[in-house]
């Protein structure tokens, strides 16, 4: 049995009675999709995620991949390696490309739901799989060069690795210093270390395209200190025949100098990569070419760092959701003590979904399952709308507002909701079995902990959310959220059954309303140009900002929450029977039930963030 359990009805419950999605099917630029085309589509995958993508699950952590440091070089799990080819030649990944890139023009709704099946069941599999998602940045960014170059990293199957960080610059990218020197023949010669580089050596494909982020050196007006000096280079593997894309058999001198020991999702090689270093006694030059023939890296790469944080929320996510699912099962088949409201000695045992505290716990995890599933795919329901405006014209300016609003929230709210979960719910529900390798919960559990970590770390993610998403921004995203959730509240057609989920809502709003203002105010009084400024007052702002995210996540994923809840109630007065009937009660029970439960403790959210004070900067280290 696959460890994996989908929830492919979910999956399009949000799709196409949530979120409206098939309104956005078989028009311009997804002429060839309609609603049975896409259920096809993740039926198919949902299949092979369950069966093929699934089954090296357990083998490849406990049989990770060997590395040889003499050759610097990587042994895959063998399993593994038979995974990700089922994954490569079904061919879904084309579904990130577009007609012209020869893939299939698609809706990021359909492809981040395609995401959480495979990300569900074997996570690795789509990391390493990135080429031809990277492959599509480098040719909307590139010159006709590098457009070729794109070419062969789709139809060769490349894999492909974003090279940002460095051992002492870590989230700091700006401190890099890899640096880039200009060659006669107009390529580049790369020299630095690079640190926690995803996918960066493996034996499953024929050549790695590195998209490396470095400092030009002697090149006037370029290269300067910050994220504003840094360019970024293509720096293969194997040197190749730019037309044909055949290898010329040359190293390139992009070498994998160690592979980090991890808690989990240990098939993923996580690497060290020197570039050019003579000390690996190779003394090979690593040579690359600039995308683009521009100095913009920061800019191309957040491309591809934007796609990557919504990869992790939803790999975390799918996980919850998988880990949730397993649980259920267990928790219906495990027999153990009687029921409360028979207290007899001789009282027969019950499964423990008949004990309160179980019952709670389970619906807990589908309230946060469910309610971060519609949170991606309502995300990606902003880039569907942002690919269709700019594919005919129009101006996408909101909807790139709206979607960079809520990227920290995929990321960072997702992931902790969904690591936190898992260890302190989804495990719990087995007991002492859930420690045991003997179900996949502990895998789980060690395997989503890197996504509070990867692309930023929620202190990371706060700070963007505030600074960028909501004060650079004046505010105009949020303000569309807010009056989204108004809209909802105000509907004349508004369900009676839901009124006080609807008033705690209302109420939910207020608060985080509330908070946002004091950080505001925070803020303003941190201008030393204030005659009554203090800096130190930024200090307080910062001191809310990771709140922020659980706050503006708990408000968003309750209305999208009770959004669903309103659909479903429609569905059973519409006389629904059956699975469906108890699909729908299911969506009514976790709404109402995360709604009252989770929306009440932001009043004290607003108390916490009313008191913070800058004294915990003043406070001596040694006092730790």
């Amino acid at each position: 049995m696959s460890h994996y359990k989908s929830n492919l009805r979910d999956i399009e419950f949000n799709l196409f009675e949530l979120l409206d999605r098939q309104s956005r099917l078989g028009t311009a630029p997804f002429n060839e999709l309609d609603v049975d085309t896409v259920k096809s589509i993740l039926g198919e995958v949902d299949r092979l995620a369950r069966e093929e993508i699934a089954a090296s699950f357990v083998d490849s952590d406990r049989n990770p991949p060997v590395y040889d440091p003499t050759a610097m070089t990587v042994e895959m799990n063998p399993e593994f390696t038979k995974s990700y080819a089922a994954w490569m030649d079904s061919e879904w990944w084309r579904l990130q490309l577009t007609a012209e890139q020869n893939g299939q023009t698609a809706p990021s709704s359909l492809v981040w739901a395609m995401g959480e099946l495979v990300l569900g069941a074997n996570p690795p599999i789509w990391m390493y799989a990135a080429g031809p998602s990277f492959a599509r940045v480098v040719h909307e960014n590139g010159t006709d060069r590098d457009k070729q170059i794109a070419k062969h990293m789709i139809e060769r199957q490349w894999g492909a690795t974003m090279v940002l960080t460095e051992p002492d610059a870590g989230s700091d990218v700006g401190a890099g210093r890899t640096k880039a020197y200009l060659n006669e023949d107009g390529t580049w010669r790369i020299e630095g270390v690079k640190r926690f580089i995803t996918s960066g050596e493996h034996d499953m494909s024929e050549n790695i395209m590195h998209l490396v982020l470095a400092r030009p050196v002697g090149i006037d007006g370029v290269g300067g200190p910050g994220t504003k000096g840094l360019s970024l280079f293509l720096v293969p593997k194997f040197h190749f025949d730019h037309e044909t894309g055949e290898l010329t058999g040359e190293r390139n001198g992009a070498w994998v100098t160690n592979i980090e020991k991890k808690m989990g999702i240990k098939v993923s090689t996580t690497c060290e990569v020197t570039f050019g270093d003579p000390a690996t006694g190779n003394g090979a030059a690593a040579t690359g070419v600039l995308l683009g023939e521009v100095h913009d890296g920061i800019n191309q790469m957040f491309r591809v760092i934007e796609n990557a944080r919504m990869l992790v929320g939803v790999k975390a996510i799918a996980t919850l959701s998988t880990g949730y699912l397993n649980a259920l099962e267990y928790a219906k088949e495990r027999i153990q003590g009687a029921d409360l409201t028979n207290p007899a000695k001789d009282a027969p045992r019950v499964p423990i979904t008949n004990h309160p505290d179980v019952r709670r716990s389970l619906l807990t995890q589908k309230a946060f399952s469910e309610g971060l599933r519609s949170l991606v795919l309502y995300t990606a329901g902003f880039q569907d709308d942002i690919f269709i405006k700019q594919a005919n014209g129009e101006d996408a300016s909101l909807e790139e507002a709206v979607n960079d609003l809520l990227l920290p929230l995929v990321k960072g709210y997702g992931s902790e909701r969904s690591w936190v979960l898992l260890g302190t719910e989804s495990l719990q529900t087995f007991g002492g079995s859930g420690f045991l390798q003997d179900y996949p919960i502990e895998q789980y559990v060690r395997d989503a902990k890197i996504d509070t970590l990867y692309e930023g770390t929620t202190a990371i993610q706060g700070q963007d959310l505030f600074f960028r998403k909501i004060v650079k921004d004046q505010g105009r995203a949020l303000g569309y959220m807010a009056e989204q959730i108004q809209g909802f509240l105000n509907a004349e057609d508004a369900n009676p059954r839901l009124k006080v989920e609807r008033e705690l809502l209302a109420k939910g709003l207020e608060d985080t309303q509330a908070i946002i203002g004091t950080m505001f105010t925070d803020l303003m009084a941190s201008n030393p140009a204030d005659e009554n400024g203090n800096i130190q007052n930024i200090y307080k702002v910062a001191l809310n900002t990771t709140r922020l995210v659980y706050v503006l996540g708990d408000l968003v994923v309750s209305w999208l929450l009770l959004r669903g809840a309103t659909v479903s109630l429609a569905a059973l007065d519409a006389g629904a029977t059956g699975a469906d009937k108890s699909f729908y009660e299911g969506k009514v029970a976790a709404a109402s039930f995360f709604v009252k439960t989770i929306l009440p403790k932001m009043a004290a959210e607003g108390e916490m963030a009313d008191v913070v004070d800058a004294s915990i900067m003043d406070l001596d280290i040694d006092a730790f």
